[in-house]
């Protein structure tokens, strides 16, 4: 098999400095035209094609975009990195996927791809105890976009849901079908968007002139296992203090509770009416089918990968479309209305969807 030829072949058989030929292969105006049409005349000779991501590293800038994601295994992971692909594909870079596990410190790892400028920017999916650490290489250069809820969104490009709106919706929901005990399943503090579905949960009810009522607040952990303890610490009390529906933080814990109150004879939603949050893919799958909040998981991740390239690559325009929420953070707090080359915070609309859990027609999604 014919040995494949580097660009050091191409100057020697060209009779000329690498330094040129790469100057001619990246049409530089300043390489005199006799001199340009004798290099692409064996480069065209031999079929030479050039390395983009040799080439990449000769500017200080690779083809190559890391992707920094927790495992495969988390049920949001696979959608959005199914929209980061879909989006690079039609441009002329690759992704490098990181999975990072949650049972070791991975910053040194990240410094190590970093230094050897293996990627030309980073999308970080839900990084957890990274962020701080990527926050500060941020700060120093690093081409970074997160994908979090975990963390409260800093002076990071930020791409995420409206988790007050969309918990809001999903409360608003029950209400509507006449529910007035609502219980909420709450996901760990340490999550930022737990906080905010919580927050979207009291606000729901507060407009409704509700107050809400602290014993039916339970603690979960986003799990299958802490949906089932939530329920089966519920379904022991007295019919009198029973919620008549539960807000679930993540459809995760919301089949926890579905399984319980199939295991204990409790019927969803005659006795009990039940919403999640995320609209995974066995969502419509449970018994009952679980109304739930969807997240736009895929377009989260082609959002996020659309504006990084959009910061490493002045060719590559953003399209700043009416649906993106783009804002920062004022002096006082406050959001304030920005352009793409500054603070950047992408908030995309969730959508309900209804189906058997609740009781109502289905199958129907509204929209905010």
């Amino acid at each position: 098999m014919q040995k494949k030829l580097t660009i050091q072949d191409i100057a020697r058989l060209a009779g000329v400095s690498k330094a040129t030929v790469s100057r001619v292969l990246n049409h530089h105006p300043t390489v005199d035209a006799a001199l340009s049409e004798r290099v692409m005349h064996i480069v065209q000779r031999y079929g030479f094609v050039p390395n983009p991501t040799a080439t990449g590293l000769a500017k200080g800038r690779t083809r190559l975009i890391g992707v920094l994601a927790p495992p495969l295994t988390w049920p949001a992971i696979p959608e959005i990195v199914r929209g980061i692909a879909e989006y690079i594909e039609d441009t002329t870079y690759e992704i490098v996927l990181y999975s990072i596990s949650l049972k070791r410190d991975h910053s040194d790892v990240i410094d190590r791809i970093l230094e050897m400028r293996m990627v030309s920017g980073l999308v970080a999916i839900m990084p957890g105890e990274l962020a701080r650490h990527l926050t500060n290489r941020y700060q120093h250069g690093l081409p970074l976009v997160m994908i979090d809820d975990q963390e409260k969104p800093t002076r990071v490009p930020w791409v995420g849901i409206d988790n007050i709106a969309g918990a809001y919706e999903a409360t608003q929901h029950l209400l509507t079908l006449g529910y007035r005990r609502v219980a909420h399943i709450v996901g760990p503090q340490s999550y930022h968007c737990a906080i905010e579905r919580y927050e979207g949960y009291r606000r729901a009810l507060q407009d409704a002139g509700i107050t809400p009522d602290p014993t039916l607040l339970l603690q979960g952990n986003f799990d299958v296992a802490s949906g089932r303890h939530s329920a089966e610490q519920l379904f022991v009390r007295d019919k009198r203090s029973l919620p008549d529906a539960i807000f679930v933080g993540n459809d995760q814990m919301a089949y926890g509770v579905l399984e319980v109150a199939e295991r204990q004879g409790i019927r969803v939603p005659e006795d009990i009416a039940v919403v999640g949050f995320d609209d995974n893919m066995l969502s419509s799958h449970t018994r009952p089918p679980l109304t739930t909040v969807r997240q736009p998981f895929s377009e989260m991740g082609s959002q996020a990968i659309e504006l990084l390239l959009a910061m490493i690559d002045p060719e590559h325009r953003f399209d700043k479309g009416p649906q993106k929420g783009f804002a920062r953070q004022g002096p006082d707090g406050s959001l304030e209305d920005e352009d793409v080359d500054h603070l950047i915070r992408i908030q995309l609309p969730t959508c309900l969807i209804v189906r058997a859990s609740t009781g109502a027609s289905y199958p129907l999604s509204v929209s905010p």
